[in-house]
Parts: structure tokens; sequence; C-alpha cells
């Protein structure tokens, strides 16, 4: 299928991209590593009387540790991230996340700020956001603002975004000593959205876990942090009974939404299975 027709517009800066989406309102489109829009534009999913196109601005680029928080802007692909030798240290979580996406060729294209703002609750970016507690800066005509992650995500593919803002970074707490993270995800084929997924982050005191979140991605309209099953995970240390108590909690708590080919009582075993291997990991 061929897309719609429409008018294109490569910015050189965020106020320009700011101004034409105030001028625009909802009949604009942002296009950043383009490996949703091109694919929704084509499938006349969107429409848009304008696409403006965000990959020159510099501005947007770029991941470096200010203080004690990596920023990431919106413009790094999900190769940059992968091969990063600061996120590694700072954020090994994303590390680990990295090759769960897709295949290389999106990889190499497709941007953090596109997948954060996209809000596709399947997705690997957005579960990591909330796993380690994450920051989104979104710019518009009133300048900048500060969205902690969990305020960020509203409803399936709705986010706290104006229609007169985009995503110009996040931020994300760096690890500390004792940090412990894991993420998984079980998917009928390599590259495939997860029909279950789990980012998962917490501190280890002694043997004990403290600060647990848990991020699920495919079991509900946003990414879904499972704060019953963190409460239960504060302060304990992750042996056979903890996990078999943590499991339980999670498969009572949890009410996933069905895909087409995957019930919610097969989504809730298989995120039970999750944190079981995942909880495994942060015993040893």
């Amino acid at each position: 299928m061929k897309a719609a027709a429409f008018d294109y517009i490569k910015a050189d800066s965020v106020s320009q991209v700011i101004t034409l989406l105030s001028q625009h309102g909802d009949d604009a489109r942002v296009l950043a590593g383009g490996q949703t829009l091109m694919a929704t534009l084509n499938m006349r999913l969107s429409e848009p009387a304008l696409v403006i196109d965000i990959t020159g601005i510099a501005a947007l680029r770029g991941i470096e540790v200010r203080g004690d928080v990596l920023r990431i802007g919106a413009l790094a692909t999900h190769t940059q991230i992968e091969e990063s030798d600061v996120v590694k240290r700072h954020a090994p979580l994303l590390s680990d996340a990295a090759p769960h996406i897709a295949h290389r060729a999106i990889r190499n294209s497709g941007t953090w700020g596109g997948s954060i703002a996209y809000a596709d609750p399947a997705a690997e970016w957005p579960a990591c956001l909330l796993a380690l507690g994450g920051t989104v800066i979104v710019q518009g005509p009133r300048g900048e603002r500060r969205i902690a992650g969990d305020d960020f995500y509203t409803g399936l593919y709705a986010t706290a975004l104006q229609p007169d803002e985009i995503v110009i970074a996040s931020e994300l707490p760096v690890a500390r000593p004792g940090q412990w993270h894991g993420v998984a995800e079980l998917a009928r084929r390599h590259g495939d959205y997860a029909i279950v997924g789990l980012a998962a982050s917490a501190q280890r005191q002694g043997g004990a876990l403290s600060a647990v979140r848990l991020a699920f991605m495919g079991v509900a309209t946003t990414p879904w942090r499972a704060r019953r099953t963190e409460q239960l995970l504060e302060g304990k240390v992750p042996d056979e009974a903890t996990l078999a108590l943590a499991v339980a909690s999670l498969r009572a708590e949890i009410d996933p939404l069905p895909d087409l080919t995957n019930t919610p009582e097969t989504k809730r075993h298989l995120a039970g299975v999750l944190l079981q291997r995942l909880l495994a990991g942060a015993r040893a």
C-alpha cells in the first residue's frame, strides 16, 4: 500500500518543530526513526497533512551521564544504546533489553524517543523506563517539563505528552553498587513482540531486595507495574519460599488482556514463569 499524500518538512531545530505542531495540531506527525510511522502511513492507519522530520536536529542526539542520571537523547537509536559503553556501565538493563528489539535493521534506525512516545505496551523501552524509575523530558511552547515514567503512560498508545510537545530526552538514575536488574521475554520468534515480557530492578542489601520495580510488557494497555508483588518482595531474600509467594501474588494481582493467540490465563501463567526466572537470577 501507499501512504496518502502529505507535506514534508525537515526541521532544523526543536523550536521549529514546536511551532509547526502548534500550527498544525493533530494534522501533523513527527518522524524520528520512522520504524512505526512509515508502516502506519503506508497502511493508512495514519493520514497526516504534514510530516515533520526531526532526524537532523543534533540537540536530540547523545547519551551521557549528567550528575547522578544517564541522559538519553530522543534520537539515540536502539543500536547506539545497545553498543554504548556508558549505558553498559550506568544502565545495564538497557544493554540486556536491546537485543530483544526486533532485528538489526530496525534497531539501526528506530529511536529511543520514538519508542517512548509511541507508547506501545508490548515494547521494551517503555517497560525499562518504568523498571528504572526514569523521567521523560518533553518540550513545548511553554518550555521543558519533566514527567515521571510512572505518570507518562495514560492509556493504549496514549501519553501525558501534549499535542504541541515532543520528547527530547529521558533521564535514568545511574546504577548504584548492589543494584540488580533483569529482563526476560517469551515470544513466538526472536524479534517478535513479546507475548509477555518483564523488566525488573532492585537494590541488594545483604541478601535481601529493596526498591523492587517489576514492569511488564504485553499484559495491559500500558507498560504495567506489579505494585503489590513489589511490596511483597520488599526486604525479602529471594529464596524458594519467597519465589513461590511472589509468583502467587503476581498471578492474583495481574489481569492480562488477551491477544489474537493468547488468553488471559496463558499470559497470567507466563508472567509468573518470567518472574520466577528473574528472581532466581537475583538470588544467584
